[in-house]
């Protein structure tokens, strides 16, 4: 009986994702309340409250499924490369796309001069400190097939990584169609600059 409720709270919770989605999508993050989620879900406000604590918390949760289906992808295919810069860029890409698949560039280019993810860094954190651990976990990794010095210190150099490339991010999203290929660009030069100093 409780795996059965967990499913559908679960069910639940991912049906009030989508429907957020969709009002995000159709008249912005701003225009949109969590009454209209709650309606176009078909549950009352306070249960979209009980799953989430405010709209930008379902930002939130959307962003982080989209980062862990990226990471997921890229610890999958890690083992296909035999080069650090191309298994990092691999993973930057596959976040990007999943991110610009459940957000697109006008919700993102919203958002920021809202600054509701500048303005609430304590909201990001937790998000941020995830991506960068799984970020350290892959370069390990790759430090343990030799790919990059032992003496790398992994944490900081994910931290750095996620910082530059989110900063690339906001430039990405302000562009009506994306250059992504520009973009990868000069993720692979910075990535390549900061690993030239790491060689094994």
């Amino acid at each position: 009986m409780s795996g059965l409720r967990e499913r559908q709270k679960e069910q639940r919770r991912q049906a009030i994702l989508a429907a957020a989605l969709s009002l995000f999508e159709g008249q912005g993050f701003a225009a949109t309340t969590v009454e209209q989620i709650a309606s176009h879900t078909g549950v009352s406000t306070p249960t979209v409250f009980n799953y989430f604590g405010s709209k930008q918390e379902i930002l939130l949760a959307v962003v982080e499924q989209a980062n862990q289906v990226a990471v997921s992808d890229a610890r999958l295919s890690l083992p296909t490369f035999d080069n650090a810069v191309d298994a990092m860029c691999h993973l930057e890409s596959l976040i990007v796309r999943h991110e610009l698949e459940v957000l697109p560039p006008t919700i993102w280019r919203e958002l920021l001069p809202l600054g509701l993810l500048a303005a609430r860094p304590e909201a990001m954190l937790p998000l941020n400190a995830q991506l960068v651990q799984e970020i350290a976990r892959l370069l390990r990794d790759l430090q343990a097939r030799g790919l990059l010095n032992p003496r790398l210190d992994a944490d900081y150099v994910a931290y750095f990584l996620n910082d530059y490339s989110t900063l690339l991010f906001m430039r990405l999203v302000q562009e009506d169609i994306p250059d992504l290929a520009a973009h990868a660009q000069r993720v692979r030069q910075m990535t390549q600059m900061l690993f030239d100093g790491f060689a094994p």
